[in-house]
């Protein structure tokens, strides 16, 4: 008797806002479904406990690689999440209470029975850009701290620093400051919210815009061969694709190995089966575990389809 397909639970934003040519969890989908598995879509405001148990109104879908319809739904049901195989948690971040009370849900539908990527536990522990800096030998000078004196004295040390929110994604809210930019202190009082805020300075790094801002997919701790690199685009400081920047394909080098091969151990050891690593020049910037992008962007540059890999490894770490 063949066995019955995989069910694959998918928490995310909401399905319709998505730009589907680009968005790495919809590739994610539309990998699952060519593999022959049931695909549930849902958000977080969808869990819900009773008796005990995590359950879900989710919905079946059929995806469609079409810029104009992309998704179509074919039946509404409330089940318990024990009753799907895996659930890739993919929502972006902020990291707020919705995020985190998600996450405690997840932990009890573990118990129950089902598998989740990324560990939950996790998700709640790593902000990603602290994350990096349990690496700090290969990490940029850094500074995280709610102190304006204590930021500006750093800027000045650098002379070029780039400043960013720890909570911020896509590019938002980050700046480049020399030691003798007169929009200093604004900045900081903007980025600490006047000191009640932790802020991220680090070092500037000339090679984005020589060698880019690499985003390198690991995958079970196996790093993907290739990378997406982002350029900024002229009169930009931020290479982040949803700010504009221009992205193109690169072999991993002997030192992107390195930094993997250093890291990979400490991913597995904490269930993050599907990390986006930023790597600057030599140097992670930020280690990536809400829901990496990228994916779908390397297909495009290469014309292959890396998703079947990335399948392949998370239903073998989902079946340990």
């Amino acid at each position: 008797m063949p066995s019955s397909p995989l069910k694959i639970g998918i928490i995310m934003d909401p399905i319709e806002s998505i730009k589907p040519s680009v968005d790495t969890t919809f590739g994610l989908m539309l990998g699952a479904q060519a593999r022959g598995y049931d695909v549930y879509y849902m958000q977080c405001s969808d869990l819900f406990l009773q008796n005990g148990m995590v359950h879900a109104h989710m919905q079946a879908l059929q995806l469609k690689d079409d810029p104009l319809q992309w998704f179509s739904v074919l039946d509404d049901k409330t089940i318990p999440l024990s009753e799907l195989d895996i659930i890739l948690m993919r929502k972006d971040p902020p990291v707020d209470l919705q995020y985190l009370h998600t996450t405690q849900l997840l932990d009890l539908a573990i118990k129950q029975g089902c598998q989740v990527i990324n560990r939950p536990q996790s998700l709640r522990d790593f902000n990603e850009k602290l994350l990096a800096q349990h690496f700090v030998d290969d990490t940029p000078p850094t500074l995280i701290s709610y102190r304006l004196p204590q930021l500006h004295a750093f800027i000045q040390t650098q002379q070029m620093a780039v400043l960013k929110p720890l909570d911020g994604m896509g590019g938002q809210g980050i700046f480049k400051l020399s030691a003798n930019d007169p929009n200093i202190n604004t900045v900081l009082e903007i980025l600490t919210n006047n000191g009640t805020t932790l802020a991220v300075a680090q070092k500037y790094l000339p090679e984005i815009h020589t060698h880019g801002d690499k985003r390198i997919l690991i995958i079970d701790g196996e790093p993907l061969p290739y990378a997406v690199v982002r350029k900024p685009k002229q009169g930009e400081n931020r290479a982040n694709m949803a700010a504009g920047g221009i992205s193109t394909g690169e072999e991993l080098r002997a030192r992107d190995r390195d930094i993997c091969n250093k890291i990979s151990p400490f991913l597995k050891q904490h269930g993050l089966a599907f990390v986006g690593l930023d790597v600057i020049g030599d140097y992670i910037t930020e280690i990536n575990i809400t829901s990496p992008t990228g994916l779908r962007r390397l297909e495009q540059l290469y014309q292959q389809d890396f998703t079947q890999h990335v399948w392949d490894r998370l239903v073998a770490y989902a079946a340990v």
